[in-house]
């Protein structure tokens, strides 16, 4: 038990003053593509939450977490609402999952679902809220989740898809990126679907009402 506190603990803490080298999933990304003869496509820059527009940070609250400056790493009113509409087998835009769950299983977590996973996704939360500030979870979450085919982390999505850096982005650019978390290999930011536009002025009308959250 001692060990397996050690040894979870350990990178939660390095973690909470350098940045991840690489995730689970950017190396399944590129094995993957090594594997099926494709050249390895990886683009990832890491940048601070001081090089961020405002507005992406905002808009992942607005998509992904109303709560997250007040919850302590666990939503269980989204969590009940995402398993009554599992139950009625509704389409739903949102999951039950907060942004601490999302960054806890990016970095330190494999991406397929079992009950050993979400088990050690939870232990994760529990450490990065206890050892990370809430912008230290925004920060790394923003940098490596995956936002395109190879595509990890604003800055490189921000590069690829506007050519401008991600403290420039505006409002509705923010959105857009925002948008295809759900699914970034079937969700566009540019020539985006009807259901992604939609999902973008959803975003932003949230981002309206919901508390403005500052990190700067």
């Amino acid at each position: 038990m001692l060990f397996f506190i050690a040894i979870t603990i350990t990178p939660v803490i390095i973690y909470k003053f350098l940045p991840p080298p690489i995730t689970p999933l950017m190396l399944i990304r590129v094995l993957g593509n090594k594997t099926e003869g494709n050249s390895i496509k990886l683009s990832h820059k890491w940048v601070s939450v001081d090089e961020m527009s405002p507005y992406l940070y905002q808009a992942a609250i607005a998509a992904e977490d109303n709560h997250f400056m007040t919850h302590h790493g666990f939503d269980i009113e989204a969590m009940q609402m995402a398993f009554k509409s599992n139950q009625k087998n509704e389409k739903r835009i949102k999951g039950g999952s907060t942004i601490s769950q999302q960054t806890a299983k990016n970095v330190f977590l494999w991406p397929h679902r079992d009950y050993l996973r979400k088990s050690l996704e939870a232990w994760f939360t529990v450490l990065i809220e206890f050892i990370w500030s809430k912008e230290r979870i925004m920060e790394v979450y923003l940098n490596v989740v995956e936002l395109g085919d190879g595509v990890f982390g604003v800055e490189a999505a921000s590069q690829k898809y506007f050519k401008k850096p991600a403290s420039k982005l505006t409002k509705y650019e923010a959105a857009a990126l925002i948008a295809v978390l759900p699914n970034p290999h079937i969700y566009k930011v540019i020539n985006p679907s009807p259901y992604t536009r939609y999902y973008k002025l959803a975003i932003l009308k949230r981002m309206e009402v919901l508390p403005k959250v500052k990190f700067k």
